[in-house]
């Protein structure tokens, strides 16, 4: 590493995006799992299915969603991987376990083994939105973490498309080599990458943290910046010993820490109810039923990569405005437009059940709207707000507790949203994800905080009341005036 930053200018960002993409990775090898069962369903039901038979709906519809109910164990187990040996030996697991996914799906085409590797895909689920974003936040500065932090929607959605791609050009078993061919690279090249500089100071091995926040930064070891920065680390740290060592139980019992908790799971909550799941996953069926007897009909590959596109330029956009804008804006403006486009599309159905005009273009343009606006701002704030708010202790059992949520979340969603929109009709469904999406943008002008560039102290100050910040100011002045007493 000595050599390799020699090359590098002082202060050169390179070595911690590079970090960064790395430990991404494993997050565009699981958008890739998630991407297959797009073009894969279609093939493995029909009658050139390489397992020789077609598979049945229910069998389908396991492998859709038992990557989601693994996730909810999952989280957690990550997050106590994570803490107990290490970011980096965990994220080198949840390679192993995406490698696996595929090496399965080589091995066998039996239904036992097809659903097994779709749960492997829920241990990758699970480390790339616990363990990734967690690592990301330790190794970027605070001027870089919310562009670095939005990579893992990035890399997610770009996995989505390289797979849509691959799986209209390429046979079943070349997919399935391409695709293991990544999370093995992976495993290979991030031996050389460093641990979390946190986990280090965790472990009490300071020297080490030094010497990683020095390459990160490209700056000597003994430079002002890093010894700062490893002393807010070190504080950071020591300000969690001072709480009590079961999680839930100090995070319920501070009232700062309790408020942070419930705008990270409002946040992701938000997220996932803001109708992007059932939209991602019944695409198909969305767009044929709103497309009847009109001319305008797509190919189910041609959903799939057209809402692939408006995902990854959604995730690219926010990898760029994020640390311009800020986090507050992003989210409460995507939610605002989500919502709209969701109430819009509701109305659109209501109009052509009483034989109103309906402009045939109209299901399309909002469908991408809220596909846009989910990988743009509501999918990688809630991730990027969740990972600044807590300090070393908290962050990865807090990621791991809403992801858990989120997880039930979408499965519940995926269980129900077919049955209950014939049943009650589709735009209920589409004017309940707008209506969450509208109270979001309420939710977060009145209260949450900015983050961006912003220390824990500032953004915990912001969460205080008026009551609890005067008292703070008294408590200080009677402190001062003790101390000149004595």
């Amino acid at each position: 590493m000595k050599n390799f930053q020699s090359f590098l200018p002082e202060g050169s960002k390179f070595n911690q995006i590079l970090c960064a993409v790395l430990i991404n990775l494993p997050v565009f090898v699981y958008g890739a799992s998630i991407g297959w069962m797009s073009p894969m369903t279609l093939l493995l039901q029909s009658k050139d299915s390489p397992k020789g038979v077609p598979l049945t709906d229910t069998e389908v519809s396991w492998m859709a969603a038992v990557p989601y109910l693994v996730c909810v164990p999952g989280d957690i187990f990550m997050a106590y991987m994570g803490d107990k040996f290490g970011r980096k030996l965990t994220l080198i697991f949840i390679s192993a376990m995406g490698a696996g996914n595929w090496i399965l799906l080589l091995l066998s085409l039996e239904t036992w083994a097809l659903v097994l590797a779709r749960a492997l895909v829920g241990v990758t689920m699970a480390g790339s939105y616990v363990t990734c974003p967690t690592f990301t936040k330790e190794i970027s500065e605070d001027n870089m973490r919310g562009a670095l932090g939005c990579l893992i929607i990035l890399f997610h959605t770009t996995g989505n498309l390289f797979l849509y791609i691959i799986g209209d050009i390429l046979s079943y078993r070349t997919i399935l080599w391409v695709c293991l061919a990544l999370p093995a690279f992976h495993i290979v090249i991030f031996m050389a990458m460093p641990e979390s500089p946190s986990y280090l100071v965790k472990r009490k091995n300071e020297e080490e943290a030094a010497r990683v926040l020095a390459w990160l930064r490209c700056r000597r070891i003994n430079d002002v910046k890093v010894q700062q920065e490893l002393d807010n680390i070190k504080k950071e740290q020591k300000n969690d010993e001072e709480s009590s060592k079961f999680l839930l139980k100090a995070i319920f019992k501070d009232k700062i820490l309790f408020r942070a908790f419930r705008i990270a799971m409002i946040a992701i909550l938000a997220r996932e109810v803001c109708g992007a799941i059932p939209v991602l996953n019944f695409a198909g069926e969305i767009f044929t039923y709103a497309s009847e007897g009109n001319a305008l009909v797509l190919t189910p590959n041609q959903q799939a990569m057209l809402l692939g596109a408006v995902q990854v330029l959604g995730s690219m956009l926010a990898s760029i405005v994020v640390d311009r804008i800020g986090r507050k804006l992003l989210l409460a403006t995507t939610s605002l437009v989500s919502g709209l486009s969701m109430c819009a599309l509701a109305s659109w159905f209501v109009a052509r059940l009483y034989g109103a005009y309906t402009p045939s273009w109209l299901p399309i343009v909002t469908l991408c709207l809220c596909i846009f606006c989910d990988s743009a701002g509501l999918q990688p704030v809630s991730v990027v707000l969740t990972g600044e708010i807590f300090s070393f202790k908290f962050r990865g059992s807090v990621l791991a507790v809403s992801m858990a949520t989120a997880s039930f979340a979408d499965f519940l969603q995926m269980l129900f949203f077919k049955p209950l929109a014939k049943s009650i009709g589709i735009y209920v469904a589409f004017y309940f994800f707008g209506g969450v999406c509208l109270i979001t943008v309420l939710y977060v002008i009145f209260a949450v905080p900015e983050t961006k560039s912003r220390t824990l102290e500032e953004i915990y100050e912001d969460l205080k009341t008026k009551k609890e910040k005067s008292n703070a100011v008294l408590k200080n002045s009677k402190d001062v005036t003790g101390d000149i007493n004595n």
